[in-house]
């Protein structure tokens, strides 16, 4: 089964947050959420207070066959200054694993210059901290390693890419049909 951590931050956004491990878990993906605030709990950005499996202090990623940021504000600076994010996120990409990153969140890989030589995206404003790479402007943009998405609307098709690059293209097509976004997407 595929292991993925996800870091929350007080100020992560709601649907980028939860909708993403919604996602993940019902394609058969064990995703364990994991805090930064010093405690088991995060407020995120409308007020919603979770309480996360695990803390950053406590937990051991080696494991991890990737690892996720989700956006908002101020979540995503939170997870940018975070000492033990950063040191995460550059073993893991060292190691040739997989990251996540949506909305506001890219500019935590911007800055660790790993987006140097590739195409990504982010909430529109947020261009310019993806330094080094190139901005495509569109949902999701998978380079190599990297998945990075654009904001909340597009965390449902930017979960299903995840699911995909995690070797689960079947459960992602089911999920597609069974959480109706294959209507959703016929509508337009």
């Amino acid at each position: 089964m595929s292991k993925v951590y996800q870091f929350i931050a007080n100020g992560s956004e709601e649907i980028e947050t939860l909708t993403t491990i919604d996602v993940l878990r019902r394609g058969g993906v064990e995703v364990t959420t994991v805090s930064i605030t010093g405690s088991e709990y995060a407020e995120l950005s409308h007020g919603v207070t979770i309480k996360c499996d695990t803390t950053i202090e406590a937990v051991d990623m080696s494991d991890a066959d990737m690892l996720l940021l989700p956006g908002g504000l101020p979540g995503s600076d939170y997870l940018l200054e975070h000492k033990g994010v950063r040191q995460a996120l550059l073993a893991h990409n060292s190691a040739g694993g997989k990251i996540g990153a949506i909305c506001a969140a890219p500019k935590v890989l911007g800055d660790l210059g790993l987006l140097i030589g590739k195409r990504a995206t982010c909430y529109p404003g947020c261009e310019a901290f993806l330094l080094g790479a190139e901005y495509t402007a569109e949902l999701f943009t998978i380079d190599g390693n990297i998945i990075t998405g654009k904001g909340p609307a597009a965390t449902l098709p930017y979960a299903y890419a995840i699911l995909e690059m995690l070797g689960k293209k079947e459960a992602a097509e089911a999920l597609k049909e069974g959480m109706i976004y294959n209507f959703l997407m016929e509508k337009k």
